[in-house]
Protein backbone atom coordinates (compact mmCIF):
# COMPACT_ATOMS: atom_id res chain seq x y z
CA UNK A 1 0.00 0.00 0.00
CA UNK A 2 1.24 3.59 -0.50
CA UNK A 3 3.23 5.07 2.33
CA UNK A 4 1.43 7.93 4.14
CA UNK A 5 3.31 11.23 3.99
CA UNK A 6 3.65 11.38 7.78
CA UNK A 7 4.99 7.86 8.23
CA UNK A 8 8.62 6.93 8.70
CA UNK A 9 9.06 4.11 6.25
CA UNK A 10 12.25 5.71 5.03
CA UNK A 11 13.88 5.50 8.45
CA UNK A 12 16.48 2.75 8.69
CA UNK A 13 15.31 -0.16 10.78
CA UNK A 14 17.37 -1.91 13.40
CA UNK A 15 18.78 -5.27 12.34
CA UNK A 16 16.22 -7.02 14.56
CA UNK A 17 13.39 -5.85 12.32
CA UNK A 18 14.31 -8.33 9.65
CA UNK A 19 11.85 -10.61 11.48
CA UNK A 20 8.54 -9.86 13.06
CA UNK A 21 10.07 -9.43 16.50
CA UNK A 22 13.58 -9.57 17.93
CA UNK A 23 14.35 -12.70 19.90
CA UNK A 24 15.53 -10.81 22.98
CA UNK A 25 12.70 -8.91 24.61
CA UNK A 26 10.31 -9.73 21.77
CA UNK A 27 7.36 -10.47 23.99
CA UNK A 28 7.99 -7.29 25.96
CA UNK A 29 7.96 -5.24 22.77
CA UNK A 30 4.79 -6.99 21.62
CA UNK A 31 3.10 -6.24 24.94
CA UNK A 32 4.12 -2.60 24.59
CA UNK A 33 2.83 -2.47 21.01
CA UNK A 34 -0.69 -3.64 21.93
CA UNK A 35 -0.67 -1.80 25.32
CA UNK A 36 -1.20 -5.01 27.28
CA UNK A 37 -2.00 -3.27 30.62
CA UNK A 38 -4.70 -1.23 28.88
CA UNK A 39 -6.15 -4.36 27.29
CA UNK A 40 -6.27 -6.08 30.68
CA UNK A 41 -8.15 -3.12 32.17
CA UNK A 42 -10.56 -3.21 29.23
CA UNK A 43 -11.22 -6.89 29.78
CA UNK A 44 -11.65 -6.36 33.53
CA UNK A 45 -14.12 -3.56 32.85
CA UNK A 46 -16.26 -5.77 30.62
CA UNK A 47 -16.23 -8.61 33.17
CA UNK A 48 -17.23 -6.30 36.01
CA UNK A 49 -20.01 -4.71 33.97
CA UNK A 50 -21.49 -8.13 33.26
CA UNK A 51 -20.88 -9.63 36.72
CA UNK A 52 -21.73 -6.65 38.94
CA UNK A 53 -24.21 -4.58 36.94
CA UNK A 54 -26.01 -6.93 34.55
CA UNK A 55 -25.92 -10.34 36.27
CA UNK A 56 -25.22 -9.58 39.97
CA UNK A 57 -26.95 -12.72 41.25
CA UNK A 58 -25.82 -15.13 38.55
CA UNK A 59 -23.17 -17.82 39.12
CA UNK A 60 -19.77 -17.31 37.56
CA UNK A 61 -20.50 -20.09 35.08
CA UNK A 62 -23.22 -17.90 33.59
CA UNK A 63 -21.23 -14.70 33.90
CA UNK A 64 -18.25 -16.19 32.04
CA UNK A 65 -20.33 -17.90 29.38
CA UNK A 66 -18.54 -18.78 26.12
CA UNK A 67 -20.51 -16.16 24.18
CA UNK A 68 -19.30 -13.44 26.52
CA UNK A 69 -15.75 -14.74 26.34
CA UNK A 70 -15.88 -14.40 22.55
CA UNK A 71 -17.23 -10.85 22.90
CA UNK A 72 -14.32 -9.92 25.18
CA UNK A 73 -11.84 -11.49 22.76
CA UNK A 74 -13.43 -9.58 19.88
CA UNK A 75 -13.32 -6.24 21.71
CA UNK A 76 -9.71 -6.70 22.82
CA UNK A 77 -8.69 -7.72 19.29
CA UNK A 78 -10.16 -4.52 17.88
CA UNK A 79 -8.52 -2.51 20.67
CA UNK A 80 -5.11 -4.09 20.05
CA UNK A 81 -5.48 -3.48 16.32
CA UNK A 82 -6.25 0.17 17.06
CA UNK A 83 -3.08 0.60 19.11
CA UNK A 84 -1.03 -0.99 16.34
CA UNK A 85 -2.43 1.16 13.52
CA UNK A 86 -1.99 4.27 15.65
CA UNK A 87 1.69 3.49 16.14
CA UNK A 88 2.01 2.62 12.46
CA UNK A 89 0.98 6.12 11.38
CA UNK A 90 2.71 7.95 14.23
CA UNK A 91 6.30 6.74 13.95
CA UNK A 92 7.74 10.21 13.32
CA UNK A 93 5.66 11.90 16.00
CA UNK A 94 6.41 9.21 18.58
CA UNK A 95 10.11 9.45 17.75
CA UNK A 96 9.91 13.00 19.14
CA UNK A 97 7.32 12.63 21.91
CA UNK A 98 8.18 9.12 23.18
CA UNK A 99 11.49 7.99 21.68
CA UNK A 100 12.07 5.40 24.40
CA UNK A 101 8.73 3.69 23.72
CA UNK A 102 8.97 3.46 19.94
CA UNK A 103 8.16 -0.05 18.69
CA UNK A 104 6.89 0.08 15.09
CA UNK A 105 9.75 0.77 12.72
CA UNK A 106 12.27 -0.11 15.42
CA UNK A 107 11.48 -3.49 16.97
CA UNK A 108 8.56 -4.44 14.69
CA UNK A 109 8.64 -4.27 10.92
CA UNK A 110 6.00 -1.82 9.61
CA UNK A 111 4.57 -4.33 7.14
CA UNK A 112 4.19 -6.90 9.89
CA UNK A 113 2.49 -4.29 12.05
CA UNK A 114 -0.03 -3.52 9.30
CA UNK A 115 -0.67 -7.24 8.77
CA UNK A 116 -1.25 -7.71 12.50
CA UNK A 117 -3.68 -4.80 12.48
CA UNK A 118 -5.70 -6.29 9.62
CA UNK A 119 -5.79 -9.76 11.18
CA UNK A 120 -6.83 -8.51 14.62
CA UNK A 121 -9.46 -6.16 13.21
CA UNK A 122 -10.88 -8.95 11.05
CA UNK A 123 -10.89 -11.34 14.00
CA UNK A 124 -12.69 -8.85 16.23
CA UNK A 125 -15.33 -7.91 13.70
CA UNK A 126 -15.82 -11.52 12.57
CA UNK A 127 -16.25 -12.93 16.08
CA UNK A 128 -18.68 -10.25 17.18
CA UNK A 129 -20.62 -10.52 13.92
CA UNK A 130 -20.95 -14.25 14.48
CA UNK A 131 -22.40 -13.55 17.94
CA UNK A 132 -24.83 -10.92 16.67
CA UNK A 133 -25.10 -8.74 13.55
CA UNK A 134 -25.61 -5.75 15.85
CA UNK A 135 -22.44 -6.45 17.82
CA UNK A 136 -20.62 -6.98 14.55
CA UNK A 137 -21.71 -3.56 13.31
CA UNK A 138 -20.60 -1.93 16.57
CA UNK A 139 -17.13 -3.48 16.39
CA UNK A 140 -16.88 -2.73 12.67
CA UNK A 141 -17.67 0.90 13.43
CA UNK A 142 -15.10 0.85 16.23
CA UNK A 143 -12.42 -0.57 13.94
CA UNK A 144 -13.16 2.03 11.25
CA UNK A 145 -13.19 4.84 13.80
CA UNK A 146 -9.82 3.70 15.17
CA UNK A 147 -8.40 3.71 11.65
CA UNK A 148 -9.86 7.15 10.96
CA UNK A 149 -8.48 8.42 14.25
CA UNK A 150 -4.98 7.19 13.43
CA UNK A 151 -5.01 8.58 9.89
CA UNK A 152 -6.80 11.89 10.38
CA UNK A 153 -9.07 12.53 13.37
CA UNK A 154 -6.35 12.75 16.02
CA UNK A 155 -4.84 15.68 14.12
CA UNK A 156 -8.07 17.71 14.29
CA UNK A 157 -8.89 19.75 17.39
CA UNK A 158 -11.27 17.90 19.73
CA UNK A 159 -12.42 15.45 17.03
CA UNK A 160 -9.78 12.88 17.95
CA UNK A 161 -10.41 13.36 21.67
CA UNK A 162 -14.15 12.75 21.29
CA UNK A 163 -13.53 9.78 18.97
CA UNK A 164 -11.45 7.89 21.53
CA UNK A 165 -13.84 8.85 24.33
CA UNK A 166 -16.76 7.48 22.30
CA UNK A 167 -14.94 4.19 21.82
CA UNK A 168 -14.24 3.99 25.57
CA UNK A 169 -17.90 4.51 26.37
CA UNK A 170 -18.89 1.93 23.76
CA UNK A 171 -16.61 -0.64 25.41
CA UNK A 172 -18.53 -0.24 28.68
CA UNK A 173 -21.81 -0.69 26.81
CA UNK A 174 -20.84 -3.84 24.89
CA UNK A 175 -21.95 -6.34 27.58
CA UNK A 176 -25.27 -4.49 27.86
CA UNK A 177 -25.71 -4.54 24.09
CA UNK A 178 -25.23 -8.31 24.19
CA UNK A 179 -27.76 -8.96 27.00
CA UNK A 180 -30.08 -5.94 26.55
CA UNK A 181 -31.14 -5.68 30.20
CA UNK A 182 -31.87 -1.92 30.00
CA UNK A 183 -29.66 -1.31 33.04
CA UNK A 184 -29.34 2.45 33.61
CA UNK A 185 -26.21 2.15 35.76
CA UNK A 186 -24.27 0.89 32.74
CA UNK A 187 -25.10 4.07 30.84
CA UNK A 188 -23.94 6.20 33.76
CA UNK A 189 -20.61 4.38 33.85
CA UNK A 190 -20.30 4.75 30.07
CA UNK A 191 -20.90 8.49 30.31
CA UNK A 192 -18.32 8.80 33.10
CA UNK A 193 -15.80 6.86 31.01
CA UNK A 194 -16.50 9.14 28.05
CA UNK A 195 -15.96 12.34 30.05
CA UNK A 196 -12.79 11.16 31.79
CA UNK A 197 -11.33 9.94 28.51
CA UNK A 198 -11.96 13.32 26.87
CA UNK A 199 -10.08 14.99 29.72
CA UNK A 200 -7.18 12.56 29.47
CA UNK A 201 -6.92 12.83 25.70
CA UNK A 202 -6.82 16.63 25.90
CA UNK A 203 -4.13 16.44 28.58
CA UNK A 204 -2.13 14.07 26.37
CA UNK A 205 -2.41 16.53 23.48
CA UNK A 206 -0.79 19.21 25.63
CA UNK A 207 1.92 16.76 26.67
CA UNK A 208 2.60 15.89 23.00
CA UNK A 209 2.50 19.42 21.59
CA UNK A 210 6.14 19.45 20.47
CA UNK A 211 5.93 16.44 18.18
CA UNK A 212 2.40 17.25 16.99
CA UNK A 213 3.33 20.81 16.02
CA UNK A 214 6.24 19.58 13.88
CA UNK A 215 3.93 17.35 11.87
CA UNK A 216 1.09 19.75 11.08
CA UNK A 217 -1.35 18.48 13.69
CA UNK A 218 -4.15 20.87 14.67
CA UNK A 219 -4.85 19.64 18.18
CA UNK A 220 -6.55 21.84 20.79
CA UNK A 221 -3.40 23.23 22.45
CA UNK A 222 -1.93 24.10 19.06
CA UNK A 223 -5.12 25.80 17.88
CA UNK A 224 -6.24 27.47 21.12
CA UNK A 225 -3.07 27.59 23.18
CA UNK A 226 -2.47 25.82 26.48
CA UNK A 227 -4.43 28.19 28.80
CA UNK A 228 -7.66 27.94 26.77
CA UNK A 229 -7.18 24.22 26.27
CA UNK A 230 -7.05 23.77 30.04
CA UNK A 231 -10.41 25.54 30.26
CA UNK A 232 -11.89 23.09 27.74
CA UNK A 233 -10.52 20.14 29.71
CA UNK A 234 -11.83 21.78 32.87
CA UNK A 235 -15.34 21.95 31.41
CA UNK A 236 -15.45 18.20 30.76
CA UNK A 237 -13.87 17.57 34.16
CA UNK A 238 -16.55 19.68 35.85
CA UNK A 239 -19.28 17.67 34.09
CA UNK A 240 -17.64 14.48 35.37
CA UNK A 241 -17.34 15.85 38.92
CA UNK A 242 -21.06 16.70 38.95
CA UNK A 243 -21.93 13.23 37.63
CA UNK A 244 -19.82 11.45 40.25
CA UNK A 245 -21.01 13.74 43.04
CA UNK A 246 -24.63 13.01 42.09
CA UNK A 247 -23.97 9.28 42.00
CA UNK A 248 -22.20 9.36 45.37
CA UNK A 249 -25.08 11.36 46.90
CA UNK A 250 -27.66 8.87 45.59
CA UNK A 251 -25.74 5.87 46.92
CA UNK A 252 -25.35 7.46 50.35
CA UNK A 253 -29.07 8.27 50.46
CA UNK A 254 -29.70 4.64 49.59
CA UNK A 255 -27.44 3.57 52.47
CA UNK A 256 -24.92 1.99 50.12
CA UNK A 257 -22.11 3.13 52.38
CA UNK A 258 -19.36 1.11 50.72
CA UNK A 259 -20.00 2.37 47.20
CA UNK A 260 -20.67 5.92 48.39
CA UNK A 261 -17.46 6.02 50.38
CA UNK A 262 -15.48 4.55 47.49
CA UNK A 263 -16.84 7.13 45.04
CA UNK A 264 -16.09 9.99 47.42
CA UNK A 265 -12.60 8.91 48.51
CA UNK A 266 -11.19 7.24 45.40
CA UNK A 267 -13.01 8.96 42.54
CA UNK A 268 -14.46 12.34 43.49
CA UNK A 269 -11.58 13.62 45.65
CA UNK A 270 -8.93 12.57 43.08
CA UNK A 271 -10.97 14.32 40.39
CA UNK A 272 -10.98 17.52 42.45
CA UNK A 273 -7.23 17.14 42.93
CA UNK A 274 -6.88 16.61 39.20
CA UNK A 275 -8.68 19.89 38.57
CA UNK A 276 -6.46 21.73 41.03
CA UNK A 277 -3.24 20.46 39.46
CA UNK A 278 -4.60 20.97 35.93
CA UNK A 279 -5.06 24.66 36.69
CA UNK A 280 -1.43 24.94 37.85
CA UNK A 281 0.19 22.70 35.20
CA UNK A 282 2.51 24.42 32.75
CA UNK A 283 5.21 21.85 31.89
CA UNK A 284 5.29 18.64 29.89
CA UNK A 285 6.03 16.54 32.96
CA UNK A 286 3.03 18.05 34.75
CA UNK A 287 0.69 16.94 31.98
CA UNK A 288 2.33 13.50 31.85
CA UNK A 289 1.52 13.07 35.55
CA UNK A 290 -2.05 14.26 35.01
CA UNK A 291 -2.48 11.71 32.21
CA UNK A 292 -1.35 8.92 34.55
CA UNK A 293 -3.61 10.35 37.26
CA UNK A 294 -6.59 10.00 34.90
CA UNK A 295 -5.76 6.32 34.35
CA UNK A 296 -5.75 5.63 38.09
CA UNK A 297 -9.09 7.41 38.51
CA UNK A 298 -10.47 5.35 35.64
CA UNK A 299 -9.32 2.15 37.34
CA UNK A 300 -10.90 3.24 40.63
CA UNK A 301 -14.14 3.93 38.80
CA UNK A 302 -14.10 0.51 37.16
CA UNK A 303 -13.44 -1.24 40.47
CA UNK A 304 -16.32 0.63 42.11
CA UNK A 305 -18.66 -1.67 40.21
CA UNK A 306 -17.70 -4.40 42.68
CA UNK A 307 -19.82 -2.70 45.37
CA UNK A 308 -22.94 -3.18 43.23
CA UNK A 309 -22.67 -6.96 43.10
CA UNK A 310 -25.33 -8.73 45.07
Amino acid sequence: MPTPPHSAAHLPLAPATAGALPEAGGWRQLARLVRLPNLLIMGLCMVLVRACLLLPDAPWRQVLAPGFGLLVLAALSVGAAGYIINDYYDVKIDAINRPGRLVVGKAVNRRHAMLAHLILSGLGVGLSGWLSPWLGLVNLGSALLLWGYSVRFKRVALVGNVSIATLTGALVLLPELQLRTDNQAVWSYALAAFLLTVVREIVKDVEDMRGDAQHDCRTLPIVLGVPRTKWVAGFFLLCLVLLVAGAAWQTLLGRQWGLGGWLLALVLLPLLGLGYHLRRADRKMHFARLSAWCKWVMLAGVLSMGWLAG
